[in-house]
């Protein structure tokens, strides 16, 4: 890696930020509410890939269907954010010794 020129680490970099992006985007994680009455699935780049809403709606007010919708969505984005992370510091690691 130190004997490459800049343009050459760069296209390395890049293609390493491109892997990235596509271990995210077939990555899975959920979030869910209520003992699993609403579960949400998203990809590990953010991007809903599955909603479930597990009971009649009639036997669920608006209120709490809405309420359950944030719990499940927000738990996924944690676990998203969280690997999103992971994986971008992992990639940084092989150009940045000690990062």
């Amino acid at each position: 890696m130190f004997g490459l020129n800049n343009q050459e680490l760069l296209k390395q970099m890049q293609e390493s930020v491109e892997l990235s992006k596509q271990k995210m985007e077939e990555t899975r994680v959920s979030g869910e509410a209520a003992g699993g009455l609403v579960r949400i699935e998203l990809n590990g780049n953010r991007r809903l890939t599955n909603l479930e809403v597990n009971a009649p709606l009639g036997d669920i007010s608006k209120e709490d269907l809405e309420d359950f919708i944030s719990v499940a969505l927000n738990q996924a984005l944690e676990k998203a954010n969280e690997l999103n992370e992971q994986e971008m510091a992992e990639s940084a690691r092989q150009f940045m010794p000690g990062f």
